[in-house]
């Protein structure tokens, strides 16, 4: 079995930013991968302004093993078959 990690790129007071947090959590129990929300205006003030400079625009912003997923929702049925493929 192949582990996974999903990073939430997201910014505080987005509130599709919340649900699209809420739904990977949920996804994160029944398909077995970490997940991490990184909000990339605190990124980039502890130094970090990568982030925020290459995704602020399409947030949240799906990142599956550090490759960009999707942006602006969760886009579940491919989620699902990428991590089913990558088994």
């Amino acid at each position: 079995m192949v582990d996974h990690a999903i990073e939430l790129l997201t910014r505080a007071g987005c509130s599709v930013c919340e649900r699209a947090a809420e739904q990977l959590a949920e996804l994160a129990g029944e398909l077995g991968f970490t997940l991490a929300v990184t909000d990339v205006d605190a990124a980039a003030a502890g130094g970090n302004a990568a982030l925020r400079a290459e995704y602020g625009d399409r947030l949240p912003v799906v990142l599956l093993d550090g490759a960009e997923h999707s942006y602006w929702e969760v886009d579940e049925p491919r989620l699902r078959a990428d991590l089913a493929s990558a088994q």
